[in-house]
């Protein structure tokens, strides 16, 4: 077992409970994407836990860098991101299993067997945000940096300026990315987009 997570302390606490159990072994621990790509070279663990938000590199870039490698290479999210874009995002990257952090400790080892076994572990309450996310329309590459910049402020004046296009094209991509959200409003927009997982501050 690998556990991947930049807090330290959680890190360590997981792997504790793993190291207790008599049918897991704790291989290592990673505080980025990075270095979880360098021991699962090395280790070649049977399942790995990967948090999703760290510096460095995220939990996502991680996943799919180590699946092009090693294409058998078994995955749990463990996360406080409840957002839908987040699990869609995770689940696309190859993850069999989401979890949150808030779970109980036996919901913990239930996962780890079922993906170790080659199965998927998807609670009712993510499976159900995943659901509404494959239903939803994604923002494109182009809206996703149009709605960064307005998360940082700017006027579509300085959007425009910064992306090499018209101001009349930001307005388009901002009605879009309005519409796509069901937002009434820029800050809602970006309020939306933050708790959906789409952005992170």
């Amino acid at each position: 077992m690998l556990v991947v997570d930049d807090h330290a302390i959680l890190r360590s606490g997981v792997a504790a409970m793993i190291d207790r159990q008599t049918d897991m072994v704790m291989v290592a621990e990673a505080g980025d994407g990075r270095q979880a790509i360098e021991l699962f070279r090395q280790y070649k663990p049977d399942v790995t836990l990967m948090d999703l938000v760290m510096p460095v590199m995220d939990g996502v870039e991680a996943i799919r860098a180590i699946r092009r490698e090693f294409p058998q290479s078994r995955f749990i999210v463990l996360t406080t991101f409840d957002g839908d874009e987040d699990i869609y995002r995770a689940i696309q990257a190859g993850a069999q299993g989401y979890l949150l952090k808030g779970m109980k400790r036996e919901e913990l080892f239930e996962a780890i067997k079922a993906v170790h076994a080659g199965s998927r572990y998807i609670p009712t309450v993510v499976a159900r945000s995943l659901d509404a996310r494959r239903t939803s329309p994604g923002l494109t590459r182009r809206e996703l940096e149009v709605l960064k910049l307005i998360m940082d402020g700017k006027s579509n004046r300085e959007i425009a300026g910064a992306l090499s296009t018209t101001e009349g094209t930001v307005k388009s991509y901002v009605v879009n990315i309005l519409n796509k959200l069901d937002a009434n409003d820029r800050t809602q927009a970006v309020t939306i987009a933050l708790k959906r997982g789409i952005v992170h501050l």
